[in-house]
């Protein structure tokens, strides 16, 4: 389905990003790897499907590494025609409570970077007349949850970019959409899962099943592996006039 495209997956050494990575690479693009997760698993379950597959490790809060890496990409790969932003962190805290440089390091990463790779990669995609841009949000980019200020703010953030770079590429063959999900048991939401087993002296099933009983209707996780579907399809002819949405992937969530 992809072959001849190169995909660029930021956040890409576990998780979501991994997923789609992985997904990705099983259609036939080839795909620049970024993150800080366990590099040389990532790389082999990617290029076990005979994909081409690069990395670099560019840190997501600095605007000059993620030009390095869009770059990179280019060089290396030959272009930058499916980019999915998905890196990201989290931390929890109350607004009076939040330290500073954790707010700041949240809003550069959730949300400034994907401002960068954008930029600098929708100039070859128009020039090509063709490109693909996910932006993975989360349903805190439309809806909030307490203690989780600068995290909103980033995935609202994103949501609203999301809709103005795809207005302005509307009539370039490039479509930007966002994926919202709900609850996807990542590394990330394990430590939350660990820190309530812990609070409510519960096992680690239990504290599953609360924490997704609070939020998400289906008591289900989503798993990156359903993200990734998602996100192919996104990509696909199928969705050629699908953009500027906020797709939810949230079990309920939001509908709520």
């Amino acid at each position: 389905m992809f072959s001849g495209k190169t995909a660029l997956v930021t956040g890409s050494t576990s998780g979501i990003g991994l997923g789609i990575a992985t997904l990705l690479a099983s259609r036939g693009a080839s795909v620049m790897l970024n993150g800080f997760g366990d590099v040389d698993a990532a790389v082999a379950q990617v290029r076990g499907s005979g994909a081409r597959v690069a990395y670099h490790g560019a840190d997501m809060s600095k605007p000059a590494e993620i030009e390095a890496l869009v770059r990179a990409c280019e060089a290396e790969l030959g272009s930058c025609d499916i980019l999915v932003n998905n890196a990201g962190i989290q931390h929890v805290a109350n607004v009076d409570e939040f330290p500073v440089e954790r707010w700041d390091a949240i809003i550069a990463i959730n949300l400034s970077s994907a401002f960068h790779t954008m930029r600098l990669a929708l100039p070859g995609m128009k020039q090509r007349g063709w490109g693909r841009v996910i932006n993975v949000a989360s349903v805190h980019g439309l809806v909030a949850s307490a203690a989780k200020s600068a995290y909103v703010a980033a995935k609202h953030g994103i949501v609203g970019l999301t809709k103005a770079t795809a207005l302005e590429a509307a009539t370039a063959g490039v479509t930007v959409n966002a994926i919202c999900p709900g609850w996807v048991l990542t590394p990330l939401v394990q430590k939350q899962v660990d820190a309530r087993a812990a609070r409510d002296g519960v096992d680690n099933e239990e504290a599953k099943r609360r924490l997704l009983a609070e939020k998400q209707p289906s008591l289900r996780f989503t798993t990156p592996e359903q993200l990734a579907e998602l996100t192919a399809f996104l990509c696909s002819p199928a969705a050629d006039n699908v953009t500027g949405v906020a797709w939810a992937m949230d079990g309920g969530w939001t509908a709520q």
